[in-house]
């Protein structure tokens, strides 16, 4: 008994001839009549489903666009809120500097009363001048993380009443879109069935073909009809005969 022999597909190449693929469309199941036919379906479906997507035009760019833009916003908005919370942080601690030097401020003023020799009175006057110092630091670093955290408060109000703008832009972007949407999702869901049944009898190979010439032209049309006779029906050059 015979053995079948096994047919070897070869892989579709981007770059592939036109020869490579009027050998595959002629080597197809259906007839070249056939195939022509379901790829001119393929092709009218496909245009129903562009006009459908022009319809909506830039509105569904344009939601996505806000919606990382408020996206940004409340990011910022966040980083400056922990921002402040340092800011916070660093004034909690310079407080508790400034209780520590009040504190070595009065033991070393009860000391300075009771010493014994000006040596360690220069000392103690010393440590005063240091625990002084250290105190106005730590004022100072108050005074300017409260300035800070003012001024950080009327950027996040500032970005607060952009997004709360921004918001109100994408809720009518929405509801327009969302009713464009409704008004042709049946319509749609019925061309892309079509174009699905369309596209399970035709072979890879020619499919890939099919999708390479429709990303190339700028009326996305692939397969059309001859138009008067003697010219292509996309672009209307004429065809020698």
């Amino acid at each position: 008994m015979a053995k079948k022999t096994k047919k070897i597909e070869t892989p579709i190449d981007q770059r592939e001839t036109f020869v490579s693929i009027q050998k595959s469309f002629a080597d197809s199941d259906l007839s070249v009549e056939e195939k022509l036919k379901t790829l001119y379906a393929l092709q009218q479906a496909d245009t129903q489903i562009d006009k459908i997507l022009q319809l909506r035009g830039e509105l569904p760019l344009e939601v996505e666009s806000l919606e990382n833009e408020i996206s940004e916003m409340k990011a910022k908005v966040a980083h400056i809120s922990a921002h402040i919370d340092e800011l916070n942080d660093k004034i909690a601690e310079s407080r508790h500097n400034m209780a520590e030097c009040d504190a070595q401020l009065e033991k070393y003023r009860a000391q300075i009363d009771n010493v014994a020799n000006s040596r360690e009175y220069d000392s103690l006057n010393k440590e005063i001048e240091n625990q002084e110092l250290l105190k106005a630091i730590a004022e100072k670093n108050i005074d300017e993380s409260k300035t800070a955290i003012l001024a950080k408060k009327v950027d996040i109000e500032a970005i607060k009443e952009k997004i709360e703008v921004r918001s109100e832009d994408l809720k009518a972007k929405h509801a327009e879109l969302d009713t464009i949407v409704e008004s042709t999702s049946a319509e749609e869901a019925r061309l892309r069935a079509e174009r699905a049944a369309c596209a399970e009898k035709i072979d890879a190979r020619t499919m890939s073909a099919y999708d390479r010439i429709r990303k190339s032209c700028n009326n996305h049309l692939a397969v059309v009809s001859v138009f008067n006779g003697d010219s292509c029906g996309g672009c209307f050059n004429s065809i020698p005969p």
